[in-house]
């Protein structure tokens, strides 16, 4: 638990909920207002109102620090201020800005949903940035992540792309799904597709990895070939699945997803 006001600069990453506070910088062309933003930077909180909220310090890959709190409404807009969904920031904030605001985000769900003991029920004491503690039986609680695989399955000249019932949209993605106790990646892998598909895959690769604070997970990406079967949806988690050329594409996942670098690097490379 941190006060309100630090001694140096840092940047405050500020949600209600999954909106997170930016600034706005308004900058007059001849023809036109271009509007950019950025995390604000500051010794003191940005905005008022936030005396009695928990101020979590957040520690960075990079080293750096930052603060993050959760305020209990909406902040509204201004000329100066404007709170944004967290996954559309992406669209108008740095990398390391929003790779802040993710690890942010995180944190803020964690403490939300660890006040008490899951052993006991006991209320819960923080006792490290990362790490709360039941004072009645001892358990300790850590911000959890829940790891999923995502695979390219490439077919000669096409790729499998599918449409998830869950997706907010008409865009087609890849298979993926969460790992099971017990598993390997590769296991995963390969079961997801079989459930999902009933197709059957071989040279499982390792592609890459990326975390997805939507709210608390890390994605493992992995290309692999098809082998044999005929697609068989599972109802329940798919509404379509086909291979496709590049010529042909449907509408393909956002940038900021690990599933459309995998289709890029397909699209460079096929």
């Amino acid at each position: 638990m941190e006060t309100v006001t630090k001694s140096i600069p840092t940047q405050w990453y500020i949600f209600f909920e999954d909106q997170l506070l930016l600034k706005k910088r308004t900058i007059a062309k001849s023809d036109s207002n271009i509007v950019s933003y950025s995390v604000p930077y500051s010794t003191e909180a940005p905005v008022g109102g936030l005396n009695g909220n928990i101020v979590h310090e957040v520690s960075l890959p990079d080293g750096r620090v930052i603060n993050t709190v959760s305020v209990n409404q909406l902040i509204a807009d201004t000329d100066d201020w404007t709170m944004m969904n967290l996954r559309a920031s992406y669209e108008h904030i740095n990398h390391k800005e929003y790779a802040a605001a993710g690890k942010a985000y995180q944190i803020l769900y964690w403490d939300k949903h660890s006040r008490y003991c899951p052993v006991c029920g006991t209320p819960t004491k923080q006792q490290t940035p990362i790490m709360k503690k039941c004072p009645s039986c001892g358990f300790e609680i850590y911000p959890p992540v829940a790891t999923a695989v995502i695979v390219l399955i490439r077919r000669e000249d096409k790729i499998l792309l599918v449409h998830a019932r869950n997706f907010r949209g008409t865009f087609y993605g890849l298979v993926a799904g969460f790992l099971e106790a017990g598993e390997t990646l590769e296991q995963c892998v390969e079961r997801e597709v079989m459930e999902e598909t009933g197709l059957r895959i071989k040279n499982i690769t390792y592609f890459d990895n990326q975390p997805w604070p939507y709210p608390s997970g890390l994605m493992v990406g992995f290309i692999a070939d098809y082998e044999s079967g005929d697609i068989k949806l599972q109802e329940d988690e798919l509404s379509a699945a086909e291979f496709y050329d590049r010529n042909n594409l449907p509408e393909i996942p956002r940038k900021l997803s690990l599933a459309r670098k995998l289709i890029d690097w397909w699209l460079e490379h096929c």
